[in-house]
This record gives C-alpha cells, structure tokens and sequence, in this order.
C-alpha cells in the first residue's frame, strides 16, 4: 500500500509520512447511499496510532513553522493544482463516497482549489502591527522604544472533518492551518473517508513534508479524544452536529486549548409580503434541498408573511415535486440519497410529529418507491407548529417546514427562537425593511435576497450562540490558528 485511497479495497492512515495499514487490524466498509453498497474498506485507528499522529506533526513543528511563507505558499498553490487536475476522479470518489450529485460534486472540487489557492495568498497578509510607543506614558523611556507584533504558528492543529463537504469544508481547516506554519493532524468522518485520504496523497506529492499533515480515522470516544486531550496538540477546528462540538469544546478548554467550531444551525428563510416571490421561491427550493439538506447553512425554516403563505407554500411544492430524485453519479440527478438509512428514518420521525403537531404535508412525506439506496422525497410541510420538533431541531434532510407569521416582530420573534444562529436570508422590495430585520435577527450571517446557504471562502463564516466558536474564512482562520507576540526594541 503506497496510497490512502484503495486500489485493493482497502484504504491507509497517513502518521509521520507514512501509508500504513491498522495496527489492530481494524477496517470498516464505506457505504455508497445511492446504491447501499460496500465502495471500499477504511482503517480505523486505535489510540496509540492518534497518539503517533500527533507525536510526527509534533516533531514537526519547528521545522515547519520556521520555513519561509513563499514556500509554503508553492507547496499550497501545487496542491490546488494537482487538485485541479484530478477533478473529475475527485468528483465521482465525493459523489460516491457520500451521495451527493455529481453536479454539485464537481463545484465542491472546484471551490477546494480556491481555498488552497486563497491560503497560498495570503501567506503575505498574515503580518503583525507597529505601535507608536512615545504615545504611551508609561513604562518610562518609550520614546527610545520601537514597539511591533508578530504573529507565530499557534502548533499542532487538529482538523475534524464532516461527511457533507468532505473536501472543501476539510481543506477550510488544512489549507489555513499549512498556510499559517502549522502541523496537522485531520480525522475526517469515517462515514467518507476516501476523499480526505486522496486529497492527502495530493498534498504530500505537492511538497508537504513528513509528519506536517497526518491522516487518522476512527471515533470519537477514541481517536477524537485523543486527539483534542493530548498536551501537545493546541487548536481543534471542527465541522459537525452542536453536542459533539460542544464536548469537543468542554475537553479543550480543560486544557485552555483554543477551537474553531462550525455547528449546527435552523437557519430561517424569511419571506415578507412584499416578496418578488418569482426569484424568493427558486432560492428556497435550492436553499432546501441542495444535497438533500445536508448542509449547515440549508434554508430550515421558511418563514413567510401571512398575506403570500398560501401562495408561496402552493408555489414551492410545485417547484419541489419537479425536482428529480436519483443516484449521485448520474447528471440529470437534482436530490441525491441522505448519508445512511438511520438519516432517512429521522426524517420519517420528523415528518410524523409535524403531523401529529396538525401541520400539511404538501408534497413528499415518504421514501421514494422503488429506490434502494439512503432516499428520501423532497418534502414541504406548511401550517408548522413552533411546537413541532421540525421547527425546534436541525433536519439535516430534504424536509422544510413553512411557518407563518403576522408582522417583523413576530418573525424576529420565530427567527430568533432556537439555540441557534449561523445564517439567515431575508427577501423584500423594502431595502429598509430588509436592513432592520438584518439588525435583528441574530446570525453570523444574513443575506438579504440571497439564499441562506450563500458563502464566499475567502471571507469571515461561522455563527453565533449554538452554532459556533470562531471563524472560518482563510485569513480569519489563519489569524485563529496563530499568536500574537509583542516585540520591543529599546533603540536607546
């Protein structure tokens, strides 16, 4: 075995420039949801190999951290390309590793070599301040001082991936975290594996040197824990459910660890009734339903004006019924399989309690006939109870909730009700109307006639309350993972 991804059947751990197989011996099958079938073996870690992992990024760290920022920008910018040439095998291996469509696939590849070619440049932005220091008063003799910061590698970074971008939203933590001068261990999901071993295979062969990036797959309760609670180990940046994040945060902060956590979110889709509801119903429908709402920035809950609901509500099932249902790896296919069956029995939980809660299933409520793989119908659900658990817990599948309000307050009220706030969209004619409810509603995010899953990776992403700790966004993740020092100079 030379390579993480299998050629045999069965795929390796990256530790200390190494591809090795198990050492219990441990592998699990990686399910295609499309078809329910076995696309490969994975290895899964025992303790002592996440313990090893860390031990190589940790002696690499100096070695790293101390090597110029123009060579680690070409080793990133080789990376992007090598990914830009392998895009379509990357592409088919995310669409079937974990159901998405190969469509959509294809933009993740797209926007993965972005990220590395945006880390690459702003390797010459992550610079420090000067300070005037004669401004100061005290310590006496500042006018024969020179006063300037710098900004250090913070060291090991462990980078937690998640099933639903298991390229980009993985490269987000790897690329800063490299561009910065810092070692990396990444576990990605053991649910999708394969694409982060790949995209390893693709940074080694740029130039990463051994031990910089280390690769281990297992749970959490072992290899994750390991990896937060080991001494040498300083940040955890982590994409995943809100109870796992915040166990990950109660373990670093044991250890005054720092954490970048991208959670959970029930972000809310708010129609007014004054709405062009031609451009609001298409956004909803792909806020939704893009990769079957497996995504933290998904539209959740559309809250629309009493005075369009009924002709919002008629419209958007319309559109969703339309919407073709299929395998990931054919082109005409718009809502691919969730990740696994137990996915698609929560989504039958769900659908159940709205029911029960007298909401209206106006299209979907069930699996599709005849399908094999993880699916599940793209579902609208209108006449939403607060009460319902749709309208309360994060779906995380092709269902969404249509609840109704009476005026700004009453949607601030509704917007602002769960633990919640990654993002938001608001539609209106009414700019002004639009900026006030921006104000209002609490989010790391809000767009106003854009859909709630709209990103720019370059920019500042994450949420507030239960949705996350910290940013993502190349430079502000950079500035996450490094330290400020203070330098003084007394030129006297």
């Amino acid at each position: 075995m030379v390579a993480g991804v299998p050629t045999s059947g069965r795929g390796a751990l990256l530790i200390g420039g190494e591809w090795r197989p198990p050492e219990g011996g441990r592998y699990i099958h990686v399910i295609d949801p499309s078809t329910g079938t076995s696309i490969g073996e994975a290895p899964v870690a025992t303790a002592s190999e996440a313990t090893a992992a860390v031990e190589a990024a940790a002696a690499a760290e100096e070695s790293w951290g101390t090597t110029p920022g123009y060579v680690r920008a070409k080793v990133l910018r080789a990376a992007a390309v090598r990914l830009q040439n392998d895009r379509e095998t990357m592409a088919r291996l995310i669409a079937t590793e974990v159901g998405k469509p190969i469509v959509d696939a294809r933009v993740e590849v797209d926007r993965a070599v972005g990220v590395y070619e945006l880390a690459a440049e702003e390797v010459r932005q992550l610079g420090g301040e000067s300070f005037p220091a004669d401004a100061y008063e005290r310590p006496p003799g500042n006018e024969r001082r020179f006063l300037f910061t710098v900004r250090d590698p913070i060291g090991v970074v462990v980078a937690i991936g998640p099933f639903n971008f298991p390229l980009n939203l993985l490269s987000h933590k790897i690329a800063p975290a490299l561009a910065a001068g810092n070692p990396v261990v990444a576990k990605p999901t053991s649910a999708a594996p394969f694409t982060a071993l790949r995209l390893a295979e693709h940074l080694v062969a740029a130039g990463v040197p051994k031990g910089v990036l280390n690769v281990v797959i297992g749970p959490g309760r072992s290899v994750g824990d390991v990896l937060v609670e080991h001494p040498r180990t300083r940040l955890i940046t982590f994409t995943g459910s809100t109870e796992v994040g915040k166990g990950i945060a109660e373990k670093a902060g044991r250890h005054a660890k720092r954490v970048i956590l991208e959670m959970g979110g029930m972000d809310p889709f708010v129609v007014l009734d004054d709405a062009p509801l031609d451009v609001a119903v298409p956004a909803a429908v792909r806020g939704a339903f893009s990769y079957s709402g497996q995504v933290c920035t998904a539209s959740k809950r559309i809250l629309v004006q009493d005075a369009v609901g009924d002709r919002f509500a008629r419209t958007m099932a319309e559109r969703a019924q339309a919407l073709r249902v299929g395998p990931a790896i054919e082109e005409t296919t718009e809502v691919g399989p969730l990740i696994d069956q137990a996915s698609v029995a929560r989504m039958e939980e769900l659908v159940a309690d709205a029911r029960a809660h007298s909401a209206k299933v106006l299209v979907g409520g069930s699996r599709p006939e005849g399908t094999v793989g993880s699916f599940y119908q793209p579902t609208v659900i209108d006449q939403v109870s607060e009460e319902a658990r749709v309208a309360r817990e994060e779906p995380f599948g092709p269902i969404v909730p249509i609840i109704r309000f009476r005026d700004l307050d009453d949607a601030v009220r509704i917007a602002n009700s769960t633990p919640y706030g990654l993002q938001a969209s608001v539609y209106t004619r009414d700019i002004s109307r639009g900026f006030a409810l921006a104000k209002r509603i609490r989010a790391g995010g809000v767009h106003l006639n854009d859909p709630t899953t709209l990103r720019w990776d370059a920019l500042p992403f994450g949420g507030v309350k239960e949705s996350g700790l910290g940013r993502e966004g190349l430079r502000y993740a950079m500035q996450e993972m490094t330290e400020v020092k203070l330098v003084s100079v007394n030129f006297g």
